[in-house]
């Protein structure tokens, strides 16, 4: 790799994103892989590995899921067939065999899915499938990792032959512990297993008792082991089987291993291919985790970044629950080169370090923390100067360092280049470092480069203002605060906030005033002037956008009005159409009312008929003739105006009918007057008013003049109490 693309790569921690997608890898070899991510030089191999892995992404939200992709991996077993005369091992067929199933699941899912994953389904397309592989092995082993009988037909003699022995075994081993058993010649514990066989447990006193091979003793020598001397020979002919067993295995592997061996190449693939997708996947969890997509790659030199993230920040943030803040930065052939100028610790280096990390991660294949409509193009070199970059080997100073890459920038810039330098021009003398970065950056331009820059040199901010194809920027500082707001506003130089800053530290402003005379005064008038300016543009963008938000609500409210305007409107014509139309149903009800009284009292038919007649024919010359389709629909449309008609007054009855209890409980809940004999009173649901003659036990009569009354007092109301005479 390129030693200028491989200090980019250092600068801008792309190691460390790489590590983060090693991490969401689930197999050994898909963690190496992401490890060893490079950029890639080829634009249509760069959209073809950025279509994969959005394609990816796209079925991790959604149901159409694509299969589970691990494996265990076959290097050593991809080795051993490169050998002549070698065996695999059992597990290492079942290994085999998984993959060749994973591969076959996959070359299935994207067949079946290639509308949704044409890409992917194009690479799964091109390994060439051997189901013949995993056949082999599935007849010889099965899925426990053991050789299946029925591998060959003498494997399957051998294994019956081991089991009627092992039954015989089973059977003279039983009768000789009922024999010694009943001699009282075993230990309690009877019988016990000795280096995989069955074995007597005979008490140390009777052990020449017993007929049988000595196995060994117990720690204490009070229990002798011994094989039975009838299962002796059974033992011997069990040991003869299990070696033919193991070598009839042996032998069927052998055969097995040279009937994968032509296939090496095809598992080599197969297990590429798998790593491929592993990759790819952690690819798509790491866009899911922060947010990335893929955006527009377009060909005019336009690199426009909208809400962009650095993706290691983001994600250290997440886990803090602290906010990022997102930047928008353009350039284009208009807009070349962007000088960044403002205070320390306002986010200059962070901007400049996520341009480059983001468009590393796009030329090598990865989804990038960025705004939908964003768009980028491609460069052939990524150039970075950026941090304290002292040489210890080369006994080289930071500014000898930098010296040296600027060398390196002018050897290699040129118009497909991307150059990021931070802190543009200091290690040296302020005077002489700023006139001979402001030569390199005149170079730069020149050479038609694109590139962004940090500094507080005043003569590269006059430069920026200078050329037509470079601009200003600034990362904004709250001037009443001194505090960064990390957003950076192009167009517009940004003061350093020197002396502001360290007086905002505690530095005495004696000693601030003193360094103000100890440099000449235009640049204290001129740093002056641009710290005003960023102030005065701080408060008209705050100011802006709270204009901005409120134009926005009022027009908000205004369509919101105008909306209700139109809807009131419409059911004020709707209303009046419903009037309109009971008013004439009225008045032709009148005049049918009038025919029929007029009926009633001469019973005569032909001028009942002819009246009638006559009204029909008025109405019907008013009406105007319409389609069965616009009479179906007036239909509609009144009974829709007469049901809302219906709504409206069932909901005002049901307000007065509240009114009225919360007026009647109101007046319940007043306390009752006291009554007393000669005060006039009236019912509560009546208007006459009459005078209480008699009181008793909460009764009262009550004289209307005419008549007399027996009311519960509770059913009264105080109309005027009785005078009392003086």
């Amino acid at each position: 790799m390129d030693k200028t693309l491989l200090k980019a790569i250092e600068d801008l921690e792309f190691p460390t994103v790489l590590n983060q997608i090693a991490q969401r890898c689930i197999t050994e070899l898909g963690k190496e892989k992401a490890r060893a991510i490079q950029m890639l030089s080829e634009e249509a191999t760069i959209r073809f590995v950025l279509g994969q892995t959005s394609e990816y992404l796209s079925s991790l939200v959604s149901e159409n899921r694509i299969p589970n992709h691990g494996f265990d991996r076959i290097d050593h077993e991809i080795k051993l067939l490169g050998i002549e005369n070698t065996t695999l091992e059992i597990d290492g067929f079942r290994k085999i065999a998984t993959i060749c199933n994973t591969i076959t699941t996959h070359k299935k899912f994207f067949s079946k899915f290639k509308e949704y994953y044409p890409l992917l389904n194009d690479t799964a397309g091109r390994i060439e499938m051997e189901p013949s592989i995993s056949k082999e092995i599935n007849g010889i082993i099965d899925r426990f990792g053991e050789v299946k009988d029925t591998a060959s037909d003498t494997l399957f003699s051998i294994r019956r032959e081991i089991n009627r022995v092992k039954g015989k075994i089973g059977q003279s081993f039983a009768s000789a512990l009922n024999l010694y058993h009943g001699s009282d010649y075993l230990d309690e514990i009877r019988e016990s297993v000795y280096e995989n066989r069955r074995v007597l447990a005979v008490k140390a006193m009777y052990r020449r008792k017993v007929k049988g091979s000595v196995m060994g003793s117990s720690k204490t020598g009070s229990i002798v082991y011994i094989e039975p001397e009838a299962t002796l020979n059974y033992s011997r002919e069990l040991n003869n089987l299990e070696f033919d067993e193991k070598e009839e295995i042996q032998r069927l592997l052998h055969l097995l291993t040279d009937f994968i061996r032509p296939f090496r190449v095809s598992l080599d693939d197969y297990q590429s291919f798998l790593a491929t997708i592993d990759v790819t996947a952690a690819k798509a969890k790491y866009a899911i985790d922060t947010k990335a997509l893929l955006p527009e790659i377009n060909s005019e030199k336009r690199l426009y970044l909208r809400d962009a993230y650095h993706p290691l920040l983001y994600l250290s943030n997440s886990l803090k629950n602290e906010k990022t803040f997102p930047q928008t930065i353009e350039l284009h052939p208009e807009n070349r080169i962007i000088v960044i100028s403002g205070p320390n610790a306002g986010g200059k280096s962070i901007t400049l370090k996520t341009i480059g990390l983001l468009q590393v991660m796009l030329q090598s294949g990865l989804l990038i923390p960025v705004h939908e409509r964003s768009s980028v193009c491609l460069f052939d070199k990524i150039m970075t100067d950026i941090g304290d970059n002292q040489s210890i080997e080369n006994h080289l100073s930071t500014y000898s360092y930098r010296l040296k890459n600027m060398n390196s920038f002018l050897k290699k810039c040129n118009a497909n280049t991307l150059f990021l330098i931070d802190e543009f021009g200091t290690g040296s003398d302020p005077e002489l470092g700023g006139a001979l970065a402001e030569a390199f950056l005149e170079v730069f331009y020149e050479r038609q480069a694109f590139g962004v820059i940090t500094t507080h040199y005043a003569n590269l901010k006059l430069l920026a203002n200078e050329l037509p194809y470079i601009s200003n920027a600034n990362m904004l500082f709250d001037g009443r605060t001194l505090e960064p707001t990390f957003q950076l506003v192009l167009g517009q130089a940004g003061s350093s906030f020197t002396f502001e800053v360290a007086q905002k530290n505690g530095i005495p402003y004696s000693l601030i005033n003193k360094a103000k005379k100890k440099i000449e005064r235009g640049k204290v008038r001129f740093d002056a002037t641009i710290a005003k300016m960023q102030k005065e543009r701080s408060r008209m963008a705050k100011t802006g956008s709270r204009l901005q938000e409120e134009e926005s609500k009022a027009k908000e409210e205004a369509a919101r009005l105008e909306k209700l305007n139109a809807k009131i409107k419409s059911k004020l014509e709707n209303y009046q159409e419903l009037y309109d139309h009971d008013q004439r149903m009225i008045h032709l009800g009148n005049k049918v009312e009038k025919v029929a009284n007029t009926y009633f009292q001469n019973k005569k038919k032909r001028p009942l008929v002819a009246e009638l007649l006559r009204i029909v024919e008025t109405e019907n010359s008013k009406r105007k003739k319409k389609s069965v389709k616009e009479d179906k629909a007036e239909r509609v449309k009144k009974a829709q105006v007469a049901q809302e008609v219906q709504k409206e007054v069932k909901v005002i009855r049901q307000k007065k009918k509240v009114e009225k209890k919360n007026a009647i409980s109101k007046e319940q809940n007043k306390p009752r007057p006291v009554f007393k004999i000669g005060d006039r009173v009236r019912m509560t649901d009546g208007k006459a008013v009459g005078t209480i003659d008699k009181l008793e036990k909460g009764k009262a009569v009550v004289n209307y003049g005419m008549f007399t009354t027996n009311v519960g007092v509770e059913q009264l109301e105080l109309v005027e109490q009785k005078k009392n005479k003086r």
